[in-house]
Parts: C-alpha cells; sequence; structure tokens
C-alpha cells in the first residue's frame, strides 16, 4: 500500500528523531476492505496473494537501511533502480524489526526470518505456550533477514489500572470496549474470529462489573489496583514472553492517563529491570559494539 523506499525514508527518519529508538513493524494487513481497494492497482483480488507481495519486500528494507546507495530491485510487485535513501539511520546497524502474526506457521515463519513477533493474538495466558513453543523453534534455526535476530515475542493487552478496584472495574464497563473489540473484527475480515463472535451489525454485548471480575482472572486484560496489575503481569512473565504491551485508550482520558501513571510507578519499575532495552542491545552488538 506504500512504497517500500518512502517507508524506509519514513522509518530513518524517525529513527534519526527519537535517537536511534524507532522499532519497525510490519505486516500483510489483515482486512480486504483495505487490501483490495489500494491493492486494486496490481490486480490483486484474493487478500491471499499478500503473503506473496509481503515476501517480495522484507528481505530488502535492511538493504535500504544500511546500503551507502541501495543496489536497486525489480520485483514482481515493485521496482525501484539504484538510489540513495535518505536520512541514513541513527547510529549504528538499523532499527529492530518484528513481524505481525496471528497464528502458529506465521510464529515459526518470523522466528526463522529473525523477525520479533507482534503477538496481538496472544490474548491469554494459556494461548502462550504452542505459539511461543512455534516462535522460538523458528528462532533456533534463524536466518535472519536483517542484520541480527530480534528475538522477542510481544503480546498487546488491554490495561485499566486505578488506585481501588473496583474504580478501575467501573472504568473498564463505562468504557463500553465492546463495540471498538466488533469493529475490529468487522474491519479485519481476515482474522479468524472466534465462534463467540456475532456477525455485523451486531455487536459484542458491553461488559459488566461481574465480567470485569472474571476477565481480570483469565489473563486477558490487566485489570484492578496496582498490585493486582503487578501480580497479573508477573504471571505474564512466567508465561516466557519477552515484551507485554498494553493497550489502552477506550476508557476516558483521565482514567488513562493514571493507569499509565500507576504502572510506571508501581509495576513496570519491578519487572523491566534491565537498563538497557533488548532490541537496542542487539542492534548494538550487531555493529561491533
Amino acid at each position: 500500500m506504500n512504497h517500500p523506499a518512502k517507508v524506509a525514508e519514513r522509518i530513518n527518519y524517525l529513527d534519526q528523531i527519537t535517537h536511534g529508538r524507532i522499532e519497525f513493524g510490519t505486516g500483510r494487513g489483515a482486512g480486504s476492505h483495505e487490501i483490495l481497494g489500494f491493492l486494486d492497482h496490481l490486480g490483486v483480488t484474493d487478500t491471499n496473494q499478500t503473503k506473496e507481495i509481503w515476501e517480495d519486500v522484507i528481505r530488502e528494507f535492511p538493504k535500504m537501511f544500511t546500503q551507502d546507495t541501495y543496489e536497486g530491485y525489480q520485483g514482481k510487485y515493485w521496482s525501484l533502480p539504484p538510489r540513495k535513501i535518505l536520512p541514513r539511520p541513527y547510529g549504528p546497524s538499523h532499527p529492530a524489526m518484528w513481524y505481525a502474526a496471528g497464528n502458529p506457521p506465521s510464529y515459526e515463519m518470523a522466528g526463522r526470518m529473525g523477525l520479533g513477533v507482534l503477538g496481538f493474538s496472544l490474548d491469554r495466558w494459556d494461548k502462550v505456550e504452542k505459539l511461543r513453543k512455534s516462535y522460538k523453534d523458528g528462532i533456533a534455526q534463524a536466518e535472519p533477514v536483517g542484520a541480527f535476530v530480534n528475538d522477542n515475542i510481544m503480546s498487546c493487552i488491554a490495561a485499566y489500572v486505578a488506585e481501588d478496584r473496583q474504580k478501575a472495574f467501573e472504568s473498564y464497563v463505562n468504557a463500553r470496549p465492546n463495540y471498538l473489540v466488533s469493529n475490529v473484527y468487522r474491519y479485519h475480515d481476515t482474522f479468524p474470529a472466534p465462534e463467540w463472535m456475532p456477525k455485523w451489525p451486531e455487536t459484542l454485548p458491553e461488559p459488566t462489573l461481574e465480567y470485569a471480575q472474571m476477565a481480570s482472572e483469565f489473563g486477558g486484560i490487566v485489570m484492578g489496583d496496582p498490585d493486582d496489575a503487578l501480580k497479573q503481569c508477573k504471571k505474564w512473565e512466567e508465561t516466557g514472553i519477552d515484551q507485554l504491551v498494553f493497550g489502552i485508550g477506550p476508557a476516558p482520558i483521565e482514567d488513562t492517563i493514571k493507569t499509565i501513571e500507576l504502572l510506571g510507578e508501581h509495576v513496570i519499575p519491578k519487572i523491566d529491570t534491565d537498563p538497557e532495552v533488548s532490541t537496542a542491545r542487539y542492534r548494538r552488538q550487531a555493529a561491533g559494539g
């Protein structure tokens, strides 16, 4: 949907202004509305074609990031003669590369390519082991497309944290998050939808306080007071994933800011004790640092 060279320029620009903190995630796309609309000029009529399109470009990004003059490429879906890709990355090597994965074969494939996994389907503790094993099996045989292996598996889940547990539950219920969830499955219509997901225009019923209590116990949401949040995050840590990222936003802004503040004060310092982010270390080591 975007020319690869322009994407590389944007990533390098963001790498410059963040002093090397940008990380580069890619994916095949997950909605026919988007894929078939933007790729009509390529004659794409089947969303499964995006796998071939993604594979046609992913190995070229590290070259565009690091070669003084990019050597150029002639592929099925895009081409570019030799050109300078500017600006250059900030500091050594290039930004860490990630892949948005949903099913076990994708996890294993990402591992073999040395890509970190953006695990948006890892929404419960009991889902982790199978997908984690698939990824780590791939990592064990990694032939990285970039300058280094980004050995990282990340889970993205929601978070509602307040100084009082009941207030956190109320914030979750009042945010009415299931309309957003229903829209996600409506728009990303190539996602494997669970059996309980109704067909649009029907939407999931909004959660009750009783459901909030149950949701906080099965791992799909970090929710409660700071002690609850710490216990839940530690349980995620025990599953063996490398990173936990919080999807926040449906709640009122004041509740969202309080969640960020409480996680930053009471949870993150007790879990994230490494002074260097793993991706920064991989990047530094790849450059001989």
